[in-house]
């Protein structure tokens, strides 16, 4: 399953502020059951361009329709996300 606009707004609730946690993973996980959502440490991911970069978080896309996952920026082949927390917030 794709990411919606709905979804794309979930995101932007929950890990948009500067005072967004570590725990606001779990409630994105149980809001979006139909994507993959992966976490990370951002030196993992730091080659790759984010969908979203919130003060707390990046959120990456993936696409899962090949054998081998791949980060996309295109959101109508996105089947999941990867998200990085930021120890500090982003100004």
């Amino acid at each position: 399953m794709t990411i919606s606009s709905d979804d794309v707004a979930r995101l932007d609730a929950l890990l948009g502020g500067a005072e967004a946690e570590r725990s606001a993973l779990v409630t994105l996980r149980q809001q979006l059951p139909h994507l993959s959502l992966t976490s990370c440490d951002p030196s993992d991911i730091d080659a790759e361009a984010p969908f979203r970069d919130y003060p707390r978080f990046s959120v990456y896309l993936v696409d899962g329709s090949q054998h081998c996952w791949t980060i996309t920026d295109d959101v109508a082949k996105a089947t999941g996300l990867v998200v990085t927390h930021h120890k500090v917030a982003r100004g």
